[in-house]
């Protein structure tokens, strides 16, 4: 018998992996608008309305390092992962469930912080946490959540709704985080073997807040309501700018033509990219988790947009057969990759 041919994981990325696995599936009832493909899945809740229903996993020593992630804001930080996918639907998001993997290190009055953290963010974004699961767990802390929204079918974003000449709008900056999770690495590397270490965070208390605290844009999504707006697209940035617009060019089957001088970051990120020799772009490109939103409206949606605030017009949607390019100020086209990018 023929020997089975081996795939390495990393040959079709979290992306192709995740369209791998789930093409074999196809909706068969009639309530399921929208399955696997986008932010969350889409189930019909009748009258004209929707369930928005997402979930996410978190693991210790792949998403989070407990070593300088105080619980409290882990907890807040899980609420903003789940329910950005929701927001990212054009949805509000009504209920949480966690299932948490607990590791024998992990004290009660840890899980106490973790829960206050939990507590805090679903009050402040008006959800109810509804239940969940927790087992005993040998490979450290490990957290699931699952979240619920709901909004009017005609409001819904998917991502594979863009058109030829649509607006490319993001809300607040990109690569804070990335550079946020740089400056703990470095400080925890630095001080590893120092009896009372004092790690040197002055001057970037932004940057720790945007990796360790993100705050979910349920803001913005109430905004577009009020203004009438409904985007033609839309995705959560949690993967880095480079990776979810191009999910939305795969989805809508378009290209996409975005501006390097358009694309905001912070004071703060430029300073700590500079101070480790690196590059502010590629973690605005390719850093992830700013859970910020991105999203794609008409051209004549221009005003309205910008009269809002705290959104950003970076480019315009383009023919599919363009690509996806970064345009830097000399005019250079910079094609658009999920990790990194290279000039052409």
């Amino acid at each position: 018998m023929a020997e089975r041919k081996r795939t390495e994981i990393a040959e079709l990325g979290e992306f192709g992996l995740i369209d791998r696995l789930t093409s074999r599936f196809s909706p068969s009832k009639g309530t399921t608008l929208k399955g696997a493909g986008d932010d969350a899945a889409v189930i019909d809740a009748g009258v004209g309305e929707a369930l928005v229903v997402s979930t996410d996993s978190l693991f210790e020593g792949v998403d989070f390092d407990l070593t300088y992630f105080p619980m409290k804001h882990l907890g807040y930080k899980a609420v903003t992962v789940g329910v950005s996918d929701i927001l990212a639907m054009n949805a509000l998001p009504e209920q949480i469930m966690l299932s948490l993997g607990v590791s024998s290190k992990l004290s009660v009055e840890a899980l106490d912080d973790f829960y206050e953290g939990v507590e805090f963010a679903c009050r402040e974004l008006g959800v109810d946490m509804v239940g969940g699961d927790t087992r005993a767990s040998l490979t450290g802390f490990v957290i699931g959540i699952t979240s619920v929204g709901r909004v009017r079918r005609e409001a819904l974003a998917y991502r594979s709704g863009a058109k030829l000449n649509d607006l490319i709008c993001i809300t607040g900056n990109l690569g804070a985080a990335y550079m946020g999770l740089h400056l703990l690495e470095r400080e925890k590397r630095v001080l590893s073997d120092v009896k009372d270490p004092e790690p040197k965070f002055a001057g970037y208390e932004y940057l720790l807040e945007k990796y360790l605290k993100p705050r979910a844009r349920k803001d913005i999504v109430e905004s577009l309501a009020e203004e009438g707006i409904v985007p033609t697209s839309m995705t959560d940035l949690s993967d880095g700018l480079a990776s979810d617009l191009m999910q939305i060019c795969k989805s809508s089957k378009c290209g996409a033509r975005i501006y390097l001088e358009r694309i905001p970051i912070a004071k703060q990120t430029s300073a700590m990219a500079e101070e480790l020799h690196s590059d502010p772009v590629v973690a605005a490109l390719n850093g992830g988790e700013d859970h910020e939103l991105l999203f794609t409206v008409p051209l004549s949606m221009q005003e309205k947009v910008m009269r809002m605030g705290g959104i950003d017009v970076i480019g315009h949607i383009t023919a599919e057969n363009t690509g996806a390019y970064l345009v830097t100020p000399d005019g250079s086209d910079i094609r658009l990759k999920a990790q990194g990018f290279k000039e052409d």
